[in-house]
């Protein structure tokens, strides 16, 4: 039998898995806004920030903020290029994941701060409850750039308030830093009066009887408030430099607005440190609650067990079948020996109860 020739192949021949190559994505892709100020108003039109930076130079006034959501390494390095940002500040801008800070480059000042969004869920479970993100804010002598990074933190409405309020704006790229700080520490504030109300009604539920609560919630609940004073301390100190030191290139003014921030910031930070000292005060009574309801189970368990043995140990020995026991060969003796086991359950049983074992 003549054999089969195989049949041709049609696929395409295997090539070693390479890299896709990078398609760098326009700088306007990252942008979210950017707006021309001039004495605290907004020039109409549409900029790019090319455009906006060399509007205001060409004035010799105003300034240019421009906002970024989630920029990769090439649309930063345009905007670097364009405003002569630091790379080292860049780095970070486009990492991200980083400690809030304050840092200083000539007349560039970079900010930057950690963003909080509480997340709705239920008490008893073990679900994420604070969310983070991070804004960067780069302010120089006549622009702003801010850099979002995370699904939340807008500053659409910190924009819209700021345009509302020109005499603010006319005090230069220093009122936008004050502006995204005040807003960034009011939303602190926020989540954390929705933190306390988790563990008000964590509380209630721990010290109301017959109630059951996890350990593991409480421990969840702990974790996220270790996650929110990580986002929230470490920008107690940039807060401080801004609102005292002159050193910084802002204005006296604006210094002074700083000031207020630093004050409800020290505030929430406050509160934020008696959240995870009533946590651990908390999981403490938790556990003691476990402990004594343990306790109460072992004795009832106790007390079942104490009852079932003395008829056991009375079956056990009329179990036996010598035939010298009188009581085996006597009527009464089934009735009696029935007696006896049950006046002896009655017994361990009234005395456990006055015990309060059962």
């Amino acid at each position: 039998m003549p054999s089969i020739p195989p049949l041709p192949s049609f696929r395409t021949p295997s090539r070693a898995s390479a890299p896709l190559p990078y398609i760098p994505v326009p700088t306007a892709r990252a942008v979210v806004d950017c707006g021309v100020y001039v004495d605290g108003k907004r020039l109409p039109g549409h900029y790019g920030h090319k455009q906006a930076i060399a509007e205001v130079r060409s004035r010799g006034t105003g300034f240019v903020w421009i906002g970024l959501h989630k920029p990769d390494a090439a649309q930063m390095a345009d905007i670097a290029a364009t405003f002569d940002l630091h790379p080292l500040a860049v780095e970070d801008a486009v990492h991200a994941r980083q400690r809030p800070k304050l840092e200083r480059y000539d007349d560039t000042l970079f900010l930057v701060m950690r963003t909080v969004l509480y997340v709705p869920h239920e008490m008893n479970s073990v679900s994420e409850i604070v969310e983070t993100g991070e804004i960067m804010v780069f302010t120089g002598a006549d622009f702003v750039v801010t850099v979002r990074h995370g699904d939340h933190g807008e500053l659409t409405g910190v924009r819209s308030a700021l345009e509302a309020q020109p005499e603010l704006l006319a005090l230069g790229p220093g009122s936008v830093l004050h502006a995204v700080a005040d807003h960034i520490v009011d939303s602190y504030i926020d989540v954390s009066e929705a933190v306390e109300n988790d563990i008000d009604e964590m509380e209630e539920q721990v010290f109301t009887p017959n109630n059951l609560v996890t350990i593991e919630a409480i421990y969840q609940l702990k974790r996220e408030v270790v996650e929110l004073r990580r986002a929230v301390a470490p920008l107690q100190i940039p807060l401080h430099v801004l609102s005292q030191s002159p050193d910084t290139p802002l204005p006296k003014e604006i210094r002074r607005y700083m000031r207020d921030v630093a004050d409800h910031h020290t505030a929430v930070n406050d509160r934020i440190a008696d959240y995870d000292e009533s946590l651990s005060e908390l999981v403490s009574a938790a556990l003691a609650k476990i402990g004594v309801q343990q306790n109460t189970d072992m004795r009832k368990i106790s007390a079942w067990v104490a009852m079932a043995a003395w008829p056991t140990m009375v079956a056990g020995i009329y179990g036996m079948n010598f035939d010298f026991m009188p009581e085996l060969h006597q009527p009464w003796g089934y009735p009696v020996v029935w007696s006896v086991i049950v006046g002896g359950c009655l017994v361990l049983y009234v005395n456990f109860r006055r015990r309060n074992w059962l």
